[in-house]
């Protein structure tokens, strides 16, 4: 048909025939209106996509339809499209594109199928431990997905992270849910749940960035805390007094005793909670006093065990032909109750506010401020610091044992009720040391 000046009263005269067809604009060139068979007519816009000229295909995109935009609101939609074209843009590409990209919640399903690897450090390109692969994809689904999951990911702005972190620490995701007879889903909001939240975004960007599917990392720039609070929290030998004594009650009132030799362990060994609980016969070498943990935070890691912690290992009896150092009452798992008779222990305890980490910070601590050297700290507690790996990588077992030993004599008299032995600074043995000289 005849180009014309597109007006409201033109278009609304076009009548719909056989076939579909378009009238083009007089004045702009490019801009059409398009008339289908059924009656429909959209604005449309044609070009040629740099560098131009006849051998380039064509290229048409909607703008809307008719009866939504005006005609002067088309056009002018018309030469914004064609001026990005002039600038070498490609604006129906784009749009496809914008269509096709992942949204936070795809992108989230495919980092569960392709995803989970160590995008930097020592052990890059390794798989991520499959337990904090699940924990990851846990605090995705449940905090990230209900605040960003429609978004597409060339959407998201520092700004969103920033807003993000402010719900999740105002506990705008959190939720208790029963969804099956004996299992809940519990949730939980604040500001330690938020910086790991915001902690495992980036993650999910970095893996986006990896695979060609973003171009920058929104939480990098967000004006957040993307570190953990330094844990000052440590108890004292008269807090390790009453948390023995608390244990020892505790096992008279019949409270199961796994969980109360797992927080025993805890507190002679310095290990994580899960690295207890976990711990299977094969990982106990009481033969050459340490743990040989096949699967840690950091890998596989040798831990010196204290004497009084190699006398509680000897001690405990073994169930059946299981594993584990403390199995499942029900399965073939290792006992996760824990977390339940944890509160009980604090309460009796008084130590509001006391975790189980808090016992590992203390055995460090008592390492420290007994003057022990930081590699053998390191070698204690299983630290993975790349700065002093090489040193305390070489630290034989059994002078790490012996430390292990003095580091935890003082926890281990307290735990069991009794008065510690006085330990003489460095400076008093140096002086007592000169005087017999």
């Amino acid at each position: 048909m005849k180009a014309r000046k597109l007006t409201k009263t033109v278009v609304d005269d076009l009548e719909p025939a056989d076939r579909l067809y378009r009238v083009f604009d007089v004045e702009l060139k490019g801009f059409c209106v398009r008339v289908a068979p059924g009656g429909g007519k959209l604005w449309q816009v044609e070009y040629r996509p740099y560098p131009g000229g006849r051998n380039v295909p064509k290229k048409r995109m909607t703008l809307g339809a008719t009866n939504v935009l005006t005609a002067d609101d088309a056009r002018k939609m018309a030469k914004d499209t064609l001026a990005q074209v002039t600038k070498g843009a490609d604006p129906a590409r784009d749009r496809k594109q914008k269509r096709e990209e992942h949204t936070v919640a795809s992108l989230i399903h495919l980092y569960e199928e392709e995803g989970g690897k160590i995008l930097r450090g020592r052990r890059l390109g390794q798989p991520m431990k499959p337990r904090y692969k699940a924990w990851l994809l846990n605090r995705l689904r449940h905090h990230v997905l209900p605040l960003l999951g429609n978004k597409r990911i060339s959407e998201v702005t520092p700004a969103d992270v920033e807003q993000m972190v402010k719900d999740v620490t105002a506990g705008k995701t959190a939720k208790d849910e029963k969804i099956e007879p004996r299992r809940r889903i519990i949730v939980r909001g604040g500001e330690g749940a938020a910086r790991k939240v915001a902690r495992d975004v980036s993650s999910l960007f970095g893996f986006a960035i990896h695979k060609g599917l973003a171009s920058k990392n929104p939480v990098e720039t967000a004006a957040i805390n993307k570190v953990d609070g330094r844990r000052e929290r440590y108890l004292s030998l008269e807090e390790v007094q009453r948390l023995g004594k608390a244990l020892d009650e505790l096992e008279a009132e019949a409270v199961n005793p796994k969980a109360l030799d797992i927080v025993r362990l805890l507190a002679l060994t310095g290990c994580r909670r899960d690295e207890i609980a976990g711990l299977k016969w094969s990982e106990v070498r009481l033969d050459l006093g340490c743990l040989v943990l096949d699967a840690t935070k950091t890998g596989r890691s040798v831990r010196p065990l204290a004497a009084p912690a190699v006398a509680l290992l000897t001690s405990m009896p073994r169930y059946g032909d299981s594993p584990y150092v403390f199995p499942a009452s029900r399965g073939d798992g290792h006992f996760q109750g824990t977390k339940r008779i944890w509160p009980k222990v604090t309460k009796k305890a008084g130590l509001p506010g006391v975790t189980p980490h808090t016992l590992r910070h203390s055995v460090g601590s008592a390492a420290v401020s007994g003057g022990m050297a930081l590699p053998m700290v390191a070698a204690i507690l299983g630290h993975a610091d790349t700065r002093s790996t090489q040193l305390y990588a070489h630290v034989q077992r059994h002078p790490a044992a012996k430390a292990a030993t003095r580091a935890i004599g003082g926890i281990a008299a307290a735990l069991a009720g009794r008065k510690p032995a006085p330990v003489a600074s460095l400076e008093a043995k140096r002086a007592r040391k000169s005087g017999l000289a």
